[in-house]
């Protein structure tokens, strides 16, 4: 969320699931987040807290399209203001405030917004911003103690699934529908900082009609620098060397650095030595175990079934090499690369 400009006030007509709830009972998904007397979001994921806020925005400007909108800052907080800001209007109109940095407020901030939250005004919709930390944490206990206080937790999310859940809603949100495939593949190419993947969605949406498919990601997204990584990986684990090793230049030749490559190699070798070293079992059980999500489980549980051990251990060290080379450690990174790819490639049975 962008920072909030100290007390400013203006008219505004203006603008996934998220991983499991570490806060109140009322927590509520980003994209489903509605007007409350008061409504936490709690957490330093910014992609989330943004998706929540304009959630928020939208439904608020439904219910009344005049509404009073003011942001402010809890850093630079002076005593008495939040009085000012919260005070009914003559007509009983809506407004909300925007409180961000409650993790850094000071401290008279933290005592009027305690004596605040013992009675909300029905009419005001108070937005309180915590990114996280011990400081301010009373505000955040007292907050949750609020009848009918809406909280959104903005915890980064650390598995694929979360991540694709997160774009299949943020697609339902704007009336769309994306390919389960689709949104695979986008957190595969860009799942690594969730703001990136919530501007790619936003991106795609603008860029295509209809249903948004898995050949319109590759489309887009196709060169983008985790994509060819994994790319290169799914070829060379498929025992495509020549493909995989094609990309591998393709790559080099359009600036990706090899360190990438070689860690979407690394990644994708974890993932089939954890699903080898399990055993057999239902991928859903499997998945909660090594905390990876199902389809993947089961994407690497048929490529395990193809692959010898003892080329899956040969794999696991050429590639640890190349790191090592990528890094600085070898005079030839991308000789040390190639050859990883082809090790890769040999371990199919």
């Amino acid at each position: 969320m962008p920072a909030a400009q100290p007390s400013s006030k203006s008219r505004t007509a203006g603008r996934s699931r998220s991983a499991a709830a570490k806060g109140g009972e009322n927590t509520v998904t980003p994209h489903d987040l509605a007007p409350a007397p008061v409504v936490l979001l709690a957490g330093s994921e910014e992609a989330l807290a943004d998706r929540a806020f304009s959630a928020l925005l939208a439904r608020v400007r439904e219910q009344d399209p005049a509404f009073e909108r003011t942001d402010v800052a809890a850093a630079g907080y002076q005593k008495g203001q939040l009085a000012t800001w919260t005070s009914p209007s003559l007509f009983d109109e809506r407004s909300l405030v925007l409180v961000d940095g409650v993790d850094a407020a000071a401290d008279a901030f933290v005592e009027d917004v305690l004596e605040y939250l013992r009675a909300p005004v029905d009419s005001v919709v108070l937005v309180l911003r915590h990114r996280g930390g011990n400081k301010a944490k009373k505000v955040l206990d007292a907050a949750r103690a609020v009848p009918g206080v809406a909280e959104v937790s903005c915890q980064p999310l650390k598995r694929d699934q979360e991540k694709v859940d997160f774009v299949l809603a943020d697609v339902r949100r704007a009336r769309r529908r994306i390919d389960v495939e689709a949104a695979r593949a986008l957190v595969q190419a860009l799942g690594s900082d969730l703001g990136e993947l919530a501007a790619a969605v936003d991106q795609l949406l603008t860029d295509t009609d209809g249903t948004v498919t898995e050949e319109a990601v590759h489309r887009y997204h196709g060169g983008r620098r985790e994509a060819t990584g994994f790319e290169v990986a799914d070829a060379a684990i498929a025992g495509e060397e020549g493909r995989a090793l094609v990309l591998v230049r393709h790559a080099a030749a359009t600036g990706v650095p090899a360190v990438v490559v070689v860690a979407a190699l690394a990644s994708r070798l974890r993932q089939l030595a954890k699903v080898a070293a399990a055993g057999r079992g239902r991928a859903a059980d499997l998945a909660r175990d090594l905390g990876m999500a199902p389809w993947l489980v089961e994407k690497a549980q048929r490529e395990v079934r193809n692959l010898s051990p003892q080329g899956l251990a040969d794999a696991i060290l050429a590639v640890a090499a190349a790191d090592h080379a990528v890094k600085g450690g070898g005079a030839h990174a991308e000789h040390a690369l190639e050859r990883a790819v082809r090790v890769v490639a040999a371990a199919r049975r």
